[in-house]
This record gives C-alpha cells, structure tokens and sequence, in this order.
C-alpha cells in the first residue's frame, strides 16, 4: 500500500467573522482542510459562501478569528506579519484573477521582483519559465499591452516565479475564453503532478472536472 504524502496545507477549525457597526458576517465556521503534495483540489460554492476568504487565510494574507492554518509543518496563523510574509513568500505562489501583475513594469520584471521579494532568485531563471508557459516573446511587455490569455499565463508565472509547493488559486479563470481556461489549468495540473499542492477556487464547472478532489463551501462551512 503506498505511503500517504504529508499535508503541505493544514488548516483546522478556521473561523472568520467580519464586523460593519452592528452587523457580523460569519465568512468561515469551523472549516478544516488537509492539502497534500501533487493534488489539484478545487473549492467550490455559491458566491459570498468564504472561498477568497478562506484561501486568504491559507496564504497567511489574513488571520482567522479561530482556528490555526500550519505551511509545511510550520505554523503560519497568529504569527507576526513579517514571518507570515517569509513563510508565504518561500513556499507559496497566489494566483489572482486580475492582480498578479504590478503595472510599471514588464512581464519579466514581475517576475524577477516576484523572486527577489522572496529572499532568492528562484530555482527557474525567468526567462526560462516565460517560455516554458508560452509567452518568452512576451517578456518585455507592459501588462496593458497583453491579451486576457497572455495576462493568464503572466499571471500564472508570477504565481510559480519561486517552484512553490504550493499555488493558491483565487478565480484564476473567471474572465477567460474556454480554450485559455483549458491552458491554464493544464499548466497547474503539470505542477500538481510535479508535486506541488493546488488549492482553486472557482465557480468554473472546468475547474471542479480537472480536480482531483472538490470542497464545497456554503455559508462558510464545508458540505460533508
């Protein structure tokens, strides 16, 4: 029997409450997830129902109320900014919809930034990995200057500049053709067959097909 590969991601008990005046929104109650090297998970649920929250709270780009997220065995939750900020940047890539990209600069300045922000110049020379996703004859352009595919695929080498073990995906696809969405997941299953761990949330029925797992997320909490 093949040993199971341990948790990259463990989050347990996650809760998030948003406070506005009187109201509370309760964004996570009590969720709890294990992400393990070379899967693809996806994370579905109808909008408003704590996805980008609870992948920001995977990333260690927001805190939980509740509950405690571990990277890698090491604990990323309810510690200061600056170690969150140097666990996330050495072992996690987040892909963004529309925000990976700074505007100033070019492709592959995103990316050289990117891997010097993380305390190294990446295991992947930049422009190796602009060619390795299509677009190394893209590397000098601005991101006004790309196509929404072009985009995708810039955005995805940001999110991969550093070899992470893990990417977090945030609605990668939401505003792409069929074909370029095709692209960009086969590129993230590539990854999660390497071994990385792959975390999307999405509304896309593309996304929850290619997963190797699907989490249903309603009203903050996982469907059993």
């Amino acid at each position: 029997m093949p040993a199971v590969a341990m948790p990259v991601v463990q989050a347990a008990a996650l809760y998030r409450f948003f406070r506005a005046g009187e109201e509370e929104t309760q964004a996570l109650r009590g969720v709890s997830l294990i992400l393990r090297p070379g899967e693809l998970v996806a994370v579905v649920g109808p909008s408003g129902s704590g996805k980008s929250t609870l992948l920001a709270c995977l990333a260690g780009l927001d805190e939980p109320d509740g509950g405690t997220v571990w990277l890698s065995g090491q604990r990323l939750s309810h510690q200061p900014e600056r170690s969150r900020s140097r666990l996330r940047s050495r072992h996690v890539g987040v892909l963004y919809q529309d925000r990976n990209l700074l505007l100033p600069f070019t492709v592959e300045q995103n990316v050289v930034l990117a891997q010097r922000l993380s305390g190294g110049s990446g295991r992947t020379h930049a422009a190796v990995l602009l060619a390795s996703l299509g677009i190394a004859e893209r590397a000098d352009a601005y991101p006004e200057e790309l196509s929404g595919g072009e985009l995708a695929r810039a955005g995805l080498a940001v999110a991969l500049a550093n070899d992470p073990e893990v990417v977090l995906a945030d609605e990668p696809t939401g505003e792409l053709d069929t074909a370029t969405e095709s692209d960009v997941l086969a590129i993230l299953q590539a990854r999660a067959k390497a071994g990385a761990a792959i975390l999307i949330a999405s509304h896309s029925p593309a996304v929850a097909t290619r997963a190797d797992r699907v989490i249903t997320l309603v009203d903050g909490q996982v469907l059993p």
